[in-house]
């Protein structure tokens, strides 16, 4: 299957979103495919100071849970169309811990009294939902599975360099200290995809 590059400026907009400590496990995952706001979330009130990156707290909180809603989506996914077990694998750890992000970040969403936001021209949505399409119209099998752990590998390498990018935006310090606990994480999530796609081969 032939896979897109996607630009660096909708890819550092879809991904921001993993910049946050992936914990937790399973969950009810299969809320994660769409990624509504947090429910009885205020509207923003201390985030109307735009910083230089052109990135509002509300902004991030949006993109955080775009993203973690994708990512788990596609680990769900993977539950049904991998072949590898080390593929099976990795979709389930990608379902669990970014289900868990998700809720991590909604509640401090409204903890902090930000309703997320989109970003202007913000294409993560259908970007996610363009994936998803092509990974649905793969059949079962070693290019799925190919396709997929490629796919994250990019994803994985293209939010270490967007977290960094976040520290400079972020506004709350809550917010900040979320995203510097994730990099360890999202390290350990490239570094196994890594190790999947060796083993799957080139």
């Amino acid at each position: 299957m032939k896979r897109s590059i996607l630009p660096a400026a909708t890819v550092a907009l879809s991904l921001l979103s993993l910049a946050g400590a992936c914990k937790g496990s399973g969950g009810d995952a299969a809320r994660d495919s769409a990624a509504a706001p947090p429910a009885g979330a205020a509207p923003a009130t201390a985030d109307t100071t735009r910083p230089a990156s052109g990135l509002t707290d509300a902004n991030i909180a949006y993109i955080l849970d775009q993203a973690n809603a994708a990512d788990s989506a596609r680990g769900r996914l993977a539950q049904t169309k991998a072949t590898s077990a080390d593929v099976k694998g990795y979709g389930q750890l990608m379902m669990g811990e970014h289900h868990g992000l998700r809720q991590q970040g909604q509640a401090l969403a409204k903890k902090l009294n930000v309703t997320p936001q989109a970003p202007a021209n913000d294409q993560s949505e259908a970007q996610a939902k363009q994936e998803m399409d092509s990974l649905n119209a793969t059949a079962k099998g070693k290019a799925w599975d190919k396709a997929y752990i490629d796919y994250e590998v990019g994803y994985h390498q293209a939010v270490l360099e967007t977290a960094t990018k976040a520290l400079g935006a972020a506004q709350n310090q809550e917010l900040k200290d979320l995203i510097q606990k994730a990099a360890p994480v999202i390290q350990h999530h490239l570094d196994r995809a890594k190790e999947i796609q060796a083993k799957l081969g080139s």
